[in-house]
């Protein structure tokens, strides 16, 4: 039932503006919780246990026992400016994905002043009247008026999956979803007073679950942690061996654990995730899901359904055909409005919203003067439903003899219609050489009323055959590319329609599908065993007359066959297969809101275009996690082993780094690698290659032994530096000042050469990256500060050098990283980009 269909009843129960305000000062907004965002204090609770901003606070400490106020107050100030970048960068985060929440929050069609509007479920008030649909989730606590074959699933409740009936008077609770029909309630509770409310759940709570990626990445901070502490207790014991000063020895074990430990992975994980989240919705795609961002790079199948999705969102009714006159009428055209296309717009909704049934009631409405009749109201309905589908409409005007008519799938009007075999033959015929042109095509029929009532089931009518109908309904514009574009980059697209397998192979063949001549339909899934559903699922490029149960089995059969399914749907029956897909994907403006709960992904404009752009945002975003981290495994391993090996192999100056030392670095290497090169583009030819595979190991093997080779070659130059200093017998100051100039060089040279994996420093010079060149720019004054500015060198331990040994220092940052680009030069040695990896199996 639409507003405009009941606006009678709904503008009586309806609110105005003012009485909306006065509600919502009484009740409260309808809202479950305080809000997704974490607040102030809860972000800086979480920054302050931090495993780095404890061991600088316990540092600081340390200090200050010590009396050395100046070291106290300068890392006292690093923790200032290092929990002022985590509050930012998680605040950043927090905003980036509030603001999709915002986006994706349901609506709902309420009536306010006289008039239906959509607003968000939010701002429903108690009192307010809103229309509740198929597919629906009830926003708020009310009762129900005006039902027309309305059902609810109160699973969500009561534990129990049944539907349950609901007539006018009824109750309804929020959380629970419409499963049948439509009906007006009147909103009775809202938020925390909800029957959910009130028993402490709430559906508006987004539940996240790691992905692989997350455990491989906090297995490996783990790792590490527990490195570092084995890395004090050792250094600390050697020290105070050697020493017998345990305050030194704290010092330098704590400068060592800080070295350690890659606290910048999980932090740029966390932003990269939702950043790119906020960059697909920018795209039109909203992610409800932020760690489904790193799926997207992983996708080998997406099983797409056709109406709205590959062709056009609107139809065009072209031909009908009236089954006892054997004839076939072109639309518009003489004769159209026949008995056959009156039937059709009868078993349509009154106010269509339907793509199809819009197409018919301008068929219906252009028919001419028998078309341009008032429908009668509708008394009684059965729903689409069945296997094949068809729906039932009865309408009776007052003073008038009661209709029955139906329309549905051609084999199922047929199979009620018990037509006799040689007119069922014919209609059979007229339906596939209509589907073969790639038109929809359904079956109308009529029967009459049943005394004592309705029937349980609509099949029970006594039907008459009225005909068919062909609908058109082309491919979108940009179909082609769309496929081709997939196809590309390695990922095989499968349509999944409830159309007639005939309808579905030639939208196939006309937008490019690969294999179009193979189809399996919704009742030959069911029929088979797991086993050969998992061989013939993959060979399987189209699947037709299908319904959900099929689609779950086929999902299931993809994933158990090693692929990495991404699913679009927009009904609530789409739901299970949505849930079941590696990527669930619905629709935005034609998408029941059970779908999009459902889903990880929502297409705001309905196109599988959209998906284009998430899997190379996917992709980029994950080559870019894979830079940052490279980055960050490699610039650790000299940081660490510049503090341990001079203390391992006995040389002269042991303690040459400080906690503040390390610190300064960690603080260029924070914000580099979180969020700089969170902005670098796309690398070349990125969508021109096969998905990787999902569970590919992130941490390991070739990957880590390139970032694990890079920290080396830098480590080599800063202790050639390190070395050849003390060779010279200069003393401390001196030999700190060159050792720390040439690991800051270093670090910001790794980063350039790290911008691409295959294109050289130079030429990605020319690539633009405002963000890098801010941050580069102040590591570089930060250094000439340390340098050159009196107080700054006392407090970092500096002493002044010639310009010839910073220029030496440049020279060994240049060596320690520049043998990279050698390799990237030269093609040997240097992997493809990392995305590019063998596709599952049967990709």
């Amino acid at each position: 039932m639409n507003p405009a269909q009941d606006g009678t009843a709904g503008a009586a129960r309806g609110l105005t503006t003012a009485a909306a305000t006065e509600s919502r000062a009484e009740h409260g907004h309808n809202v479950f919780s305080a809000g997704h965002r974490a607040g102030v204090l809860v972000t800086l609770r979480l920054v302050f246990t931090e495993p780095m901003f404890l061991l600088l606070l316990l540092t600081c400490a340390v200090y200050l026992g010590l009396g050395q106020t100046t070291e106290a107050a300068t890392l006292g100030a690093a923790l200032v400016a290092v929990g002022g970048i985590s509050v930012y960068q998680q605040r950043r985060s927090d905003r980036a994905l509030g603001a999709l929440r915002d986006l994706t929050q349901p609506t709902a069609q309420v009536w306010r002043d006289g008039a239906p509007v959509t607003l968000p479920t939010a701002d429903l008030v108690v009192g307010d009247a809103l229309l509740v649909e198929e597919g629906s989730r009830l926003p708020a606590d009310g009762t129900v008026h005006d039902p027309n074959d309305f059902t609810v699933d109160e699973a969500v409740l009561t534990g129990e999956s049944v539907t349950v009936s609901k007539a006018a008077g009824d109750a309804v609770f929020a959380g629970t979803g419409a499963a049948t029909g439509r009906a007006w309630m009147t909103v009775t509770a809202v938020g925390a007073r909800t029957e959910l409310g009130r028993i402490g759940r709430s559906l508006d709570t987004i539940h996240t679950v790691k992905t692989p990626l997350q455990v491989q990445i906090n297995t490996f901070v783990l790792r590490m942690a527990w490195i570092g502490v084995g890395a004090f207790v050792l250094v600390c014991g050697v020290n105070y061996a050697r020493s017998g000063d345990w305050v030194s020895a704290l010092l330098f074990g704590l400068t060592l654990a800080m070295a350690v430990l890659p606290e910048e992975i999980p932090v740029a994980f966390s932003s990269f995730m939702a950043l790119g989240a906020a960059r697909l919705g920018r795209l039109g795609v909203l992610t409800r899901q932020p760690q489904t961002v790193e799926s997207l790079g992983s996708a080998t199948v997406i099983c797409t359904d056709k109406t709205g999705t590959l062709t056009q969102e609107g139809m065009t009714l072209r031909q009908v055909y009236d089954a006892a006159a054997q004839t076939l009428l072109p639309v518009p055209g003489a004769g159209a409005a026949s008995a056959v296309l009156v039937s059709a717009r009868l078993a349509s909704e009154t106010t269509p919203f339907d793509p199809m049934e819009r197409a018919i009631a301008v068929a219906y409405a252009a028919a001419g003067p028998a078309g341009a009749q008032t429908l009668a109201p509708m008394i009684h309905e059965y729903a689409l439903g069945g296997v094949p589908p068809m729906m039932t409409h009865v309408r009776q005007a007052a003073g008038q003899a009661m209709t029955v008519t139906a329309k549905g799938a051609v084999e199922r009007i047929l199979a009620v219609c018990r037509a006799e075999a040689a007119t069922s033959g014919r209609v059979r015929e007229v339906a596939r050489e209509l589907s073969a042109q790639g038109s929809r095509v359904l079956g109308v029929a009529q029967a009459t009323p049943t005394p004592g009532g309705f029937p349980e089931r609509q099949d029970d009518f006594a039907w008459t055959l009225s005909g068919l109908i062909a609908l058109e309904n082309p491919p979108k514009a940009n179909a082609g590319a769309v496929i081709r574009a997939f196809g590309d980059a390695g990922i095989v697209v499968k349509l999944i329609t409830g159309d007639s397998p005939e309808t579905a192979q030639a939208i196939a063949r006309q937008v490019g599908i690969p294999a179009a001549g193979t189809v399996l339909t919704g009742e030959q899934v069911m029929a088979m065993k797991p086993e050969a559903l998992r061989g013939q699922a993959g060979a399987t490029a189209v699947f037709a007359r299908m319904f959900p149960e099929a689609k779950l089995r086929v999902v299931e059969a993809l994933k158990a066959a090693g692929e990495v399914v991404a699913m679009t749907g927009d009904g609530v029956n789409d739901a299970p297969a949505l849930k079941a897909a590696h990527i669930g994907v619905a629709m935005g403006q034609r998408g029941s809101e059970v779908a999009r709960q459902a889903a990880s992904l929502v297409l705001v404009r309905d196109d599988l275009g959209g998906m284009v752009d998430a899997v190379a945002q996917g992709r980029r975003i994950y080559s870019n996690l894979q830079k940052a981290v490279a980055y960050i495994v490699a610039i650790h391993i000299p940081i660490i082993l510049t503090v341990a090996a001079p203390l391992l192999l006995g040389w002269r100056l042991e303690n040459l780094l400080s906690p503040i030392h390390i610190i300064v670095l960690e603080l260029v290497m924070g914000p580099t690698c979180s969020v700089a090169f969170e902005n670098e583009p796309a690398e070349p030819g990125q969508m021109r290659r096969p998905p990787r595979r999902l569970n590919a190991s992130f941490l390991a093997g070739r990957e880590l032994g390139r970032s694990v080779a890079q920290g080396l070659g830098i480590t080599l130059t800063v202790l050639g530096i390190y070395l050849a200093a003390m060779t010279q017998g200069q003393d401390a100051p001196v030999v700190r000042t060159l050792v720390f100039t040439t690991l800051v060089l270093s670090n910001v040279l790794l980063v350039l050469v790290s911008r691409s994996f295959t294109l050289s420093a130079l030429r990605t010079l020319r690539t633009p990256n405002r963000v890098l060149w801010l941050l580069l720019g102040l590591t570089l004054a930060l250094l000439l500060t340390t340098l050159f500015f009196g107080p700054a060198q006392q407090l970092f331990g500096f002493a002044p050098v010639p310009a010839a040994s910073l220029g030496w220092c440049a020279l060994a940052a240049l060596l320690g990283v520049g043998w990279i680009e050698g390799f990237k030069a030269a093609g040997r040695a240097w992997p493809r980009p990392p995305i590019t990896q063998e596709p599952a199996p049967g990709a």
